[in-house]
Formats: C-alpha cells, sequence, structure tokens
C-alpha cells in the first residue's frame, strides 16, 4: 500500500524525518530506523522557506534529502513526482544525488532550495506541495508564506554577506539569486563532450560551484563537477557528456564560501546566500 507523509523542514533537521498533520507531527516509523543508508531508503522533499519578490509577487523554495548513502534515485515527472496545484508543477528535479563525499560534514547531505516556485501577490496562506515517491512511499511537503520561514535573498546585512553573479555564457555575470538563471535549449550530440562556462562575481573571495543534473536521464557525465573559485571574480569550465539522447536540464549552484576553513556548505547554512542556474540541453545521436 502506498503510504503519503507531509515533511516539515525544521522538524525534519531535528529528527530526520516527521510526519506533519495540521502543524501537529508525529514520528513515521519507517523514516526514522537506522535512516543513513546504502541503499533502499527514500528521498525526503523538503520545504525550505519564501522570500518577497521586488513585484510583490513571493518565492518559494523546495530542497530535498537523499537518506541514501550511495543509491542516486530518479524519479520522472508525473504522478509519481508532482506538484499541487498543477500551474505550479515542472519545475521540480527529477534526479536525487547523495553526497559526493561521504567524508564531509551531514549538512552536505541536504541540497538547499533545488528549486524555486513563484506565486501571485494574493495568494495568501494557500499551499503549494511537493509530492514525491520513493521506495513505494508517497511524501508530501506544502509550502506556504508562513512567516517564520521568510529568507533572506539575496543578500544579509546580519552576516554582511550576498550571492554571488552569475552568467552561463560569454556575457558578464549579472544575474544572482535563488529564483533562478535559466538559459537553452542548447544542442547537443551523444558522446561528444558540451562546453559548460559559468562567469561568477563577488564581492569576496571563496566560492564553491557545483553542476548536477537537475532533470532528464540519468546518463551524464561531468568532467569536473565541483570546483571553489579563490578570487572574487573569476570563471569557471567544464563539460558535460551524454550517453543518451534526450531533454536535460542541467543545475549549478554557487555559493558564497568565504570562510576558507569551513565546508563548502558554509553558505548554506544560514539560509543565504547562493545563485541557482538551470541550463537546458537537446540531446540527439
Amino acid at each position: 500500500m502506498r503510504r503519503t507523509v507531509a515533511i516539515s523542514l525544521f522538524s525534519f533537521l531535528a529528527i530526520c524525518a516527521l510526519n506533519v498533520n495540521a502543524q501537529s507531527p508525529f514520528i513515521s516509523g519507517p523514516l526514522i530506523e537506522a535512516p543513513l543508508r546504502p541503499q533502499g531508503q527514500n528521498v525526503i522533499p523538503l520545504f525550505d522557506g519564501w522570500f518577497p519578490n521586488e513585484d510583490g509577487s513571493f518565492t518559494l523554495c523546495f530542497g530535498y534529502y537523499n537518506l541514501n548513502t550511495q543509491e542516486i534515485i530518479d524519479v520522472p515527472l508525473g504522478e509519481k513526482n508532482f506538484i499541487t496545484p498543477a500551474v505550479y508543477d515542472g519545475g521540480q528535479p527529477t534526479h536525487f544525488d547523495v553526497p559526493p563525499d561521504p567524508e564531509l560534514t551531514r549538512e552536505f547531505r541536504r541540497y538547499w532550495c533545488v528549486f524555486s516556485v513563484i506565486v501571485p501577490a494574493d495568494f495568501g496562506m494557500q499551499d503549494v506541495t511537493w509530492n514525491i515517491e520513493t521506495q513505494g512511499q508517497m511524501l508530501s511537503v506544502p509550502g506556504t508564506l508562513i512567516p517564520s520561514y521568510v529568507l533572506d535573498e539575496a543578500a544579509t546585512s546580519g552576516r554582511e554577506t550576498s550571492a554571488p553573479y552569475l552568467s552561463l555564457n560569454d556575457n558578464p555575470p549579472n544575474f544572482r539569486g535563488r529564483r533562478g538563471l535559466f538559459e537553452g535549449p542548447r544542442q547537443a550530440r551523444v558522446g561528444e563532450p558540451a562546453n559548460l562556462i559559468a562567469r561568477l562575481r563577488h564581492s569576496d573571495p571563496g566560492t564553491w560551484i557545483n553542476w548536477t543534473l537537475h532533470q532528464g536521464p540519468d546518463a551524464v557525465e561531468f568532467a569536473t563537477p565541483e570546483a571553489r573559485l579563490d578570487t572574487a571574480e573569476g570563471v569557471f569550465e567544464t563539460t558535460a557528456t551524454f550517453t543518451e539522447p534526450g531533454t536535460y536540464v542541467l543545475r549549478i549552484q554557487v555559493i558564497n564560501d568565504t570562510e576558507r576553513q569551513r565546508e563548502p556548505t558554509y553558505g548554506f547554512e544560514f539560509y543565504c546566500c547562493w545563485t541557482n542556474g538551470y541550463l537546458t540541453f537537446e540531446v540527439t545521436e
């Protein structure tokens, strides 16, 4: 039997996974028994918070936590990976990574704000719910404009930090923030490396960069998926090679990481500040 569980972000961080109903959480046994295993565990969808936009609308951010330490999970868009109301469906990931390095801190297992949803100014206290089924269990997380979930974007004066500026072509970096820089589609052929370029600018040196698959077949390899830029402005170049035809969306996250002694997740720790980019490829034989 398929079970549906709704997940709350802060409760999740406290005990790893909770079933939430009308803001009254209770423990769901199958999700908290030795939750981190090499395989066979769930992907947990999470609501990371929201922030206001200049035009009066609001952006809701969602992320995820893969409880597997080795098993990467792919769930295509559709009846096992969808958002309600349907008008907001389609931007969520279909590919769910494990930590790239199991020796890193446990915070790195948490993929923060990998996509966002924009709701109108009069949205009120309605919900946008992400539903995803893994290991035969449907998990759901509602996103809403609850005041305690408001995020700093794209800078925070309290910690004197800001999101890096990003460009995915030859233009100067001119976009920053979690709503995302979208580009494409570009054309590529199976087996032929496609060039990826990220131009970055930030007020301080120290930026962590990561490319991964956001949507599409699990059939892409990055020559160098992640790097650190130790200058305030620079370029990170790599390639992506596709082994199957299809439509792919690649995601890049560029994270402020000015404290050299910390892990690359420092920019995530306080919900600010980083930039998302999404690059679409149409791949043919």
